[in-house]
């Protein structure tokens, strides 16, 4: 895809900015995901205990990460299944290759993965005369959009009502549906009466997974619609592809993630559905694959180990952090130019991708914190922006402008008294350029703040000239 580039994330972002489809449908994130994630938190009592659990589950499988794939791998093939591990992208993308070969497939219908976006997948399938269905509705809109995820839990959420609705009547009239339709309910009837065929047609199942149990050799996965269940459970094969980091020691613990990922992602007590597979259909089974194969993906993973960004694999992919993330809101998922966008992708991008590539990503936050204080796994995400925004510095790929406006900062950072005067002198000079309007559509030397929005007229004082009025109030009485 053309936009697909992280290098160009200015240029991206000014794009999104002028977009006002965009912008109209990000707005479900305020009135949506943001008020019924903190709903379904403050229903349950005990989530920062489950939080807390969380993490230090993560800690500890990520610290013996090889003793858990390991025995992962041993329960999957003493259950039937079938595990390959993959260094790299493409290793992963010839395996699946291999396996769908085997049954001389034609067509694969997918559940969402955000591994198979990773490693492009589709793509290749498609060159190699396999054609790829997508079920998941959001990851199926933009399929036919010809267009990449713009979120992780919500793939199409860039798209208004409007713009589905057209896709549809230009993509399914020559299937026989000319009518358009514009009520989302006829809109996922029509979708799902498209895609019942698919199933029964396709010879392989390819899905993601959630969680990988190492006591029993099992994926699962999380869905509200049910497509994962008919991609896995109708093929001849039933393809797992996941990341390493992806493993939990046992079924019990998983419910501590699966307690805090839909409360965290959707703002529901659980997803519709939640699935779990071990492997291959046995001979009392009803229904089931005749095979199953488990992919696992490093690509970076093992080198983020005991690196400074390790806590980064502690994500449980629920998407909250780009759901309050300020700068996500406004220019969507797209601007960044990467598979995983948000707070979390401009953090795991450069892991993957490398520093070079995306240096633009960590600078695309106001370092709010916002992002760690809903992260359901307590990830330090403004920390571990910092450090690849000192990386990008010290490899010299900050351009000189940026050096030289850093360098000014520093100078007066490390002077307390000459930075609390310039602050001063600057809040008493915007306070009295903006006196008649009481805002400011311009900012000399920021017009990058003020190409979006306005900038309120600051009252003349700085916060630290009003704390300390507020603290002498306080002793006077």
């Amino acid at each position: 895809m053309e936009f697909m580039q992280p290098g160009a994330f200015k240029e991206n972002a000014n794009t999104a900015m002028a977009d006002k489809n965009l912008r109209s449908a990000m707005t479900m994130l305020n009135d949506g995901m943001i008020p019924n994630r903190q709903g379904a938190v403050d229903r349950l009592p005990e989530f920062e205990q489950l939080s807390q659990r969380g993490r230090e589950l993560k800690d500890h499988v990520l610290a013996h990460l090889d003793y858990y794939l390991e025995r992962f791998e041993r329960n999957c093939k003493a259950a039937g299944g079938h595990v390959h591990w993959c260094a790299t992208p493409e290793d992963a993308r010839q395996a699946v290759l291999k396996i769908c070969q085997s049954v001389d497939a034609k067509s694969v219908t997918k559940g969402k993965s955000m591994i198979a976006e990773e490693i492009h997948l589709n793509a290749f399938l498609e060159q190699h005369d396999i054609e790829p269905v997508e079920t998941d509705l959001g990851e199926y809109i933009i399929q036919l959009a010809e267009e990449p995820p713009s979120h992780i839990i919500g793939p199409a959420i860039h798209k208004t009502k409007d713009q589905v609705s057209d896709l549809f009547l230009k993509h399914h009239a020559k299937l026989g549906r000319t009518e358009r339709q514009t009520e989302p309910p006829k809109m996922v009837n029509e979708a799902r009466e498209i895609l019942r065929q698919k199933y029964f047609d396709a010879d392989v199942g390819i899905t993601g997974a959630n969680y990988l149990i190492a006591e029993t050799g099992s994926s699962i996965i999380v869905t509200n619609e049910g497509n994962g269940d008919l991609t896995q459970t109708l093929p001849k094969i039933h393809i797992v592809i996941a990341s390493l980091e992806k493993v939990v020691p046992t079924l019990e613990d998983a419910t501590t993630f699966l307690r805090i990922l839909a409360r965290s992602a959707t703002g529901q007590e659980f997803s519709a559905y939640t699935t779990v597979s071990t492997g291959a259909r046995r001979g009392d089974d009803l229904d089931g694959p005749e095979e199953y194969h488990v992919i696992l993906l490093d690509n970076g993973r093992s080198a983020m180990l005991g690196s400074e960004v390790q806590d980064m694999l502690r994500c449980i992919r629920c998407g909250a952090c780009m759901n309050h993330c300020p700068v996500y809101q406004s220019v969507g998922g797209h601007t960044y130019g990467t598979v995983y966008v948000g707070p979390m992708g401009a953090v795991l991008s450069p892991a993957l991708l490398g520093v070079a590539e995306t240096k633009h990503l960590p600078c695309a936050s106001t370092l709010c914190g916002r992002c760690e204080e809903v992260c359901p796994v307590s990830i330090p995400l403004p920390r571990l922006l910092r450090q690849w925004r000192q990386r990008s510095f010290e490899a010299g790929d900050v351009p000189a402008a940026e050096r030289w406006g850093l360098s000014i900062w520093a100078f007066f950072a490390k002077r307390p008294w000459l930075y609390g005067l310039g602050a001063r002198l600057a809040m008493r000079g915007l306070a009295y350029l903006g006196r008649k309007q009481g805002r400011m559509r311009r900012l000399w030397f920021a017009g990058g703040w003020t190409q979006g929005r306005d900038l309120p007229v600051p009252e003349g004082e700085t916060f630290q000239e009003r704390w300390r009025k507020q603290q002498r109030k306080k002793v006077t009485g």
